[in-house]
């Protein structure tokens, strides 16, 4: 048996997510049926992998755009399958790219006999082999590093211009992730990702979200010349939300009132909506989930317990995964859509996707169903399941660039 595998030659090898899609193999025998294993190591070297059979074409090709699997990690036509279907050796672990602009992901892609068994692929030769770099960052595009003051973060640039500016906030990770950021300054925005807990001096966790942190960022921004200085964007639900500074919003399985911790803006408080931990629920893998934590206070809580999301100028973007089980997103979002309803607000969208769980990631990311919060020394459930939930990974993403591009200026796009 003879076969080789290849890029597309149409696609430039360094260009993110560019992986998997099209011709891959070929040179076959017709219809013979093979098997394909995907692995790469993250930054701490845990070990990560996926398989696939597959059929050759007539004429001796495997072409993942158009060809079905017949088995494996996924069953169907998935071009991308083989990196979202990632699984890991070490359970509760997520795939987390720390390094975004150095270091590519390499993965790993062989093909074998079909009669090879996926327990003896570690010391079994395959018949051919190749090493994918998986960037998250397109060539030119530059970061900098943001140490002024009390802010800390970094700042990632499309070469040349001046460009509207996306503030990119995870939730409670803690610590600075820039996939998301990188991933958007590759299309052509100006992206400040920003830390605020868990991060060099930052404290490792939160007693309070003091929101002039996000008015200091903001005069930061204005600060610096390859910003268009009218635009600012930001993801996290839990402050975004609070801010009225912003001209678009994509705001991802949020509440929308504060938990957790109390929000202080020039020595007023915010309150915290109270909730009931006896509502705490334990899944049968003894995973925790906090999705129905503020069903039973909601009778108590008034109307100010809301965050007044009617003062704000700009517009919304609310993305839900309706099997989330760490936050109640449908029914938050529902809340919040009526709320700007009620104040003949309509510059709002909604994108709901049924069998999503919470964490939503860029696209061809592994769906991670539980993880440990270090913070809170908990395993928590996200809920999902695996297609539903990768299928809206790729489509919120085409959204999200969509909504931005909308109420941004139209820039330069990449082939990320």
């Amino acid at each position: 048996v003879t076969g080789e595998l290849e890029l597309n030659p149409k696609q430039p090898d360094s260009c993110a997510l560019v992986l998997m899609s099209q011709r891959i193999a070929k040179d076959l025998t017709p219809f013979q049926i093979v098997l394909l294993w995907t692995s790469l190591e993250d930054e701490k070297g845990i070990l990560f992998h996926s398989q696939a059979y597959s059929r050759a074409s007539e004429v001796g090709e495997v072409d993942l755009e158009h060809a079905s699997s017949l088995g494996g990690d996924c069953v169907g036509v998935h071009p991308m399958g083989l990196l979202w279907s990632l699984k890991l050796e070490k359970i509760l672990t997520k795939l987390l790219k720390r390094d975004v602009m150095n270091n590519p992901l390499q993965v790993q892609l062989k093909l074998y006999d079909s009669d090879v068994m996926v327990t003896h692929t570690t010391i079994t030769t395959p018949k051919v082999s190749l090493t994918l770099e998986r960037w998250y960052v397109a060539p030119g595009v530059t970061r900098i590093q943001v140490k002024e003051s009390c802010l800390r973060g970094a700042l990632l640039l499309h070469p040349g211009g001046r460009f509207p500016v996306v503030i990119d906030l995870f939730g409670g990770i803690g610590g600075l992730i820039e996939i998301r950021a990188s991933l958007l300054a590759s299309q052509g925005f100006a992206v400040l990702a920003l830390a605020y807990c868990d991060y060099e001096d930052l404290p490792f966790q939160l007693e309070k979200g003091d929101l002039a942190y996000f008015e200091e960022d903001a005069n930061f921004l204005l600060r610096h010349p390859k910003i268009n200085l009218t635009f600012s964007v930001s993801f996290n639900p839990y402050f975004s939300i609070s801010m009225i500074f912003f001209t678009a919003a994509a705001l991802i399985n949020g509440p929308n009132f504060i938990l957790d911790i109390p929000q202080v803006y020039h020595g007023h408080i915010n309150q915290l909506w109270p909730f009931s931990p006896h509502s705490l629920s334990i899944s049968t893998l003894g995973l925790v989930e906090l999705q129905h934590i503020f069903e039973d206070t909601r009778a108590e809580a008034s109307e100010t317990f809301f965050l007044p999301i009617e003062k704000a100028q700009g517009h919304f973007l609310f993305i839900v995964g309706e099997e989330d089980m760490n936050v109640n997103s449908k029914v938050y979002a529902g809340q919040a859509t009526e709320q700007l309803r009620r104040h003949g607000k309509n510059d709002w969208t909604l994108l709901s996707y049924p069998g999503v769980g919470h964490l939503i990631e860029p696209p061809y990311s592994p769906p991670c169903c539980a993880w440990r919060i270090s913070n809170l020394h908990l395993f928590m459930h996200w809920g999902g399941e695996v297609i539903p939930h990768v299928a809206a990974q790729e489509r919120s993403w085409k959204e999200i660039q969509k909504f931005l591009r909308k109420h941004l200026i139209p820039v330069v796009t990449s082939c990320l």
